[in-house]
């Protein structure tokens, strides 16, 4: 058994629109930019084991199921190792660095892959969408959205009645679980007091994050009026509250503490804690569960966290983080981001990177995104978001939907060496 597991460098491209680059080539990309951060100290030899997460290709054109990795990765120079498939929908990424690291804290490797690359931007828009409900129970999905869809609608319409305006038609379709977000949000609003301003705060502030990030899909500025002024998806969330659709690749090696001894590596980032956590249709407490375990595991507690990156696929889905890592208390997310703690000179900067909001969300790879980021701000090399001297960070990755809550979830917390 390792003592330690350690972050031995990390890879990532910019995520965009690739219509003409396929799953081959953007893990290929990943796995360029993760050997050129390795400093040449590693190479595809010294892998002895890979975890490859995707969640779409099946549902492309390619209807590329079953072996993905083995597929994505031999066309890439690495093969004959053991490939283990990761299939967790946005959490997949974050699960395939639990699988390596777990198999490198059980003494079975000294060095693994994990990576993860995914494609969501096809110009028929339509199937994207239809395959986000894949990340759910199906069956009872279908039939939650149009009960939302349906009291969103009445909603609406009585809004208009009484400011004697016309409802406004959305441009353009989305994903099911900004309906589930939005829902969530609406709740909190009624029961906190959260404020539709308190999201756009949120939103506008990782969007500005994300002007600082050249691997970031999206890289203008917004404010919050703006923010505020963007169409809407589903009330309360305008469309700059809600991640975009687009493709990319993130990476890392991990490894034990005696490959890093016959490797040095001074850029090196420990693990601290590594969970994965399943959700539940009887109460959504998988968050809770999942920091609580991650806390206990690094022997730390929210207090010692100096930047975190969490799972924003919309600006509520920051605040409700915000509260179940324990950064703030519960009911007080809205009111902590619009304190300016959040921000990247704040008490505890959340989501540097611009966040899935506006670095963007190809769903295989958000999870090593995460880790990309945290392990650069770690060492000092984020540039212009680089926040201060940070020595201990924390990622929150949720996937998929189960009941009230996340069906999978991994919290990662890592440490300067």
């Amino acid at each position: 058994m390792s003592d330690k597991v350690y972050v031995f460098g990390v890879g990532m491209i910019k995520f965009g629109k690739y219509l003409e680059k396929s799953i081959k080539d953007l893990t290929g990309e990943a796995l360029e930019s993760l050997l050129k951060d390795c400093e040449n100290d590693v190479n595809l030899e010294d892998i002895e084991a890979a975890w490859f997460s995707n969640s779409g290709w099946g549902m492309s054109e390619d209807f590329q199921h079953c072996i993905r990795g083995q597929v994505a990765l031999t066309a890439n120079g690495i093969d004959k190792i053991p490939i283990t498939n990761v299939e967790n929908a946005c959490a997949g990424g974050s699960t395939a660095f639990q699988g390596a690291w777990m198999s490198i804290k059980a003494g079975v490797y000294d060095c693994a892959l994990a990576i993860g690359a995914e494609k969501l931007y096809f110009e028929d828009r339509s199937k994207v969408m239809e395959g986000f409900l894949a990340g759910t129970d199906v069956v009872k999905t279908r039939k939650l959205i149009e009960q939302l869809k349906k009291m969103a609608e009445k909603r609406k319409a009585m809004m208009a009645k009484k400011q004697g305006t016309e409802v406004k038609k959305k441009k353009g379709g989305h994903s099911a679980f900004m309906d589930l977000y939005a829902a969530g949000a609406r709740v909190h609003m009624k029961k906190y007091g959260l404020t539709q301003r308190q999201l756009a705060i949120v939103a506008a502030k990782n969007h500005n994050n994300s002007t600082l990030n050249p691997l970031a899909q999206y890289t203008f500025p917004m404010t919050v009026e703006q923010v505020l002024e963007d169409y809407e998806v589903s009330y309360p969330l305008t469309r700059a509250m809600c991640a975009p659709i687009g493709d990319g690749a993130a990476a890392a090696i991990l490894c034990s503490e005696k490959f890093l001894k016959q490797h040095p590596n001074l850029r090196a980032v420990l693990v601290r804690a590594s969970v994965l956590q399943s959700g539940s249709w009887n109460k959504n407490d998988i968050a809770a569960r999942a920091s609580k375990f991650a806390y206990k595991m690094a022997d730390l507690g929210p207090k010692d966290i100096n930047v975190a990156e969490v799972h924003d696929a919309t600006a509520f889905g920051e605040i409700h983080q915000t509260e179940q890592m324990g950064f703030c208390p519960i009911g007080k997310g809205g009111e902590f981001a619009e304190s300016g703690a959040t921000a990247l000179d704040g008490k505890i900067p959340i989501n540097p990177s611009g966040g899935l909001l506006s670095r963007g969300h190809p769903i295989g790879a958000s999870g090593l995104a995460q880790i990309y980021e945290l392990v650069t701000q770690l060492r000092g090399e984020a540039g212009k978001r680089q926040v201060n001297q940070p020595r201990i960070a924390l990622a929150e990755n949720g996937g998929g939907n189960i009941g009230p809550g996340e069906a999978a979830m991994c919290v990662h917390i890592l440490e300067k060496l």
